[in-house]
């Protein structure tokens, strides 16, 4: 009964979405004409080589405008990502719920039947719709906002995807990408799926997804993401160099996550 509640939000949320695209596309077009007046005026004071008192005012007048367009276009464009936030946590939810009911769907198989290709290809498919944090100036990125850390009382919630400190079969410690089952209170530790199920800023030490594993180790970040769609590029610590790090590797934003360790020495 709760996945069929949920599939009717979420069609009705998808809705709610495609008439907020409409509305972007409409005022993009709007402020189009405005932004084309500018681009004219300038033209022409550039042909008559002066600034009279005339063309200042007009062109206050139109970059005000242009502003209020602008903001207006953002304000449509945070309230889209709103519900794409949303979407995607009650998409998570029915996923969990599935999977507690031992129900799957061909989108979303037993990880155990899936080829390690097809497993890396989501893991990247999930780094690159992450949802998108956009601060106005002067804001500073949220607890888990990239390489960020979680705020000292943060408690991830089932279905979180998580950086595991776990024993491996032979006694040895390691990081691995995993997906959090429950917490404890009295112990503080959580229970963790494994996602493979197969088998297991500058100079910042992190702890980093290498590519094509589920494993994270540590690494220096060499440069940080520029673009909410670029990835971070990371030295990971790798003996085999003379100086102890790998050439730089690219890692999505979402598999990089703050290191607590003390850097090596």
């Amino acid at each position: 009964m709760a996945l069929v509640s949920a599939d009717t939000k979420i069609s009705e949320l998808l809705t709610e979405l495609h008439q907020l695209i409409k509305q972007t596309q409409e005022e993009r077009s709007r402020s189009e004409h405005n932004l084309l007046n500018i681009q004219k005026t300038h033209e022409r004071m550039q042909t008559e080589n002066k600034t009279s008192p005339y063309y200042r005012t007009k062109l206050r007048g139109l970059y005000t405008t242009a502003k209020a367009d602008a903001e207006a276009e953002c304000s449509i464009l945070r309230h889209a990502l709103d519900k794409i936030a949303e979407i995607k946590s009650l998409l998570e939810e029915r996923r969990i719920a599935a999977k507690m009911a031992g129900v799957y769907s061909d989108s979303d198989p037993p990880r155990k039947t899936m080829r390690r290709g097809v497993l890396m290809t989501l893991l990247q498919q999930s780094a690159m719709t992450l949802p998108l944090w956009i601060g106005k100036p002067g804001d500073s990125p949220p607890p888990l906002c990239g390489a960020m850390p979680a705020s000292s009382d943060y408690v991830a919630k089932p279905g979180d995807k998580v950086a595991a400190r776990v024993k491996a079969v032979d006694g040895d410690e390691q990081w691995i990408l995993a997906e959090v089952v429950s917490y404890s209170h009295s112990t503080n530790k959580y229970e963790v799926d494994d996602i493979d199920e197969e088998g297991k800023d500058k100079d910042q030490l992190v702890l980093a997804l290498y590519p094509q594993t589920t494993c994270f180790y540590r690494a220096l970040i060499h440069t940080p993401p520029h673009r909410p769609q670029d990835d971070y590029s990371v030295l990971f610590e790798d003996t085999s160099y003379a100086d102890g790090y790998s050439p730089p590797l690219n890692v999505a934003q979402r598999y990089v996550v703050a290191c607590k360790e003390n850097k090596k020495k």
